[in-house]
């Protein structure tokens, strides 16, 4: 078994606790520890190693884009982690899911799609393969630059 560097989340800066919803976009730096709820957007900020930790109780009714997600309560929207993503036993994705790294537990859902990138930068929003323009031979210029 080949062993890996073992992944370690920044500091937690923010919490948000039980029992506590906060609507509206999000954006935050370092790590976020979610027990509550967010309806909207969450966006850690780039380059910060940023890492949104949601708990059992934790939900989010939004896009999820940071670099690392720790999941073990519900999002409801799609996910985009530049760097990896933790499904625990407890983790609920309604939506599709852009990842560089997957770990899943059994027992976890993802109602979508799961779509590895290579790339350190996710897909936009609204993007995904059957959408974009050709770029390969064969394509026109109109198709490179609609």
């Amino acid at each position: 078994m080949a062993l890996g560097k073992r992944f370690k989340a920044p500091k937690v800066s923010t919490v948000i606790g039980r029992g506590t919803t906060v609507t509206g976009h999000v954006e935050f730096a370092g790590g976020l520890h979610l027990d509550g709820s967010i309806n909207g957007n969450v966006s850690g900020e780039a380059d910060t190693r940023s890492t949104l930790t949601v708990s059992e109780q934790g939900t989010v009714e939004g896009d999820v884009r940071v670099e690392n997600l720790i999941l073990n309560g519900t999002v409801i929207g799609d996910v985009y982690a530049n760097e990896r993503v933790e499904l625990a036993t407890n983790a609920r994705v309604s939506g599709t899911v852009y990842y560089r790294l997957l770990e899943m537990a059994m027992g976890a859902e993802v109602n979508g799609q799961l779509v590895h990138t290579d790339e350190q930068e996710s897909p936009k929003p609204g993007t995904d393969s059957a959408e974009r323009p050709p770029t390969g031979a064969g394509a026109t210029e109109t198709d490179r630059n609609p």
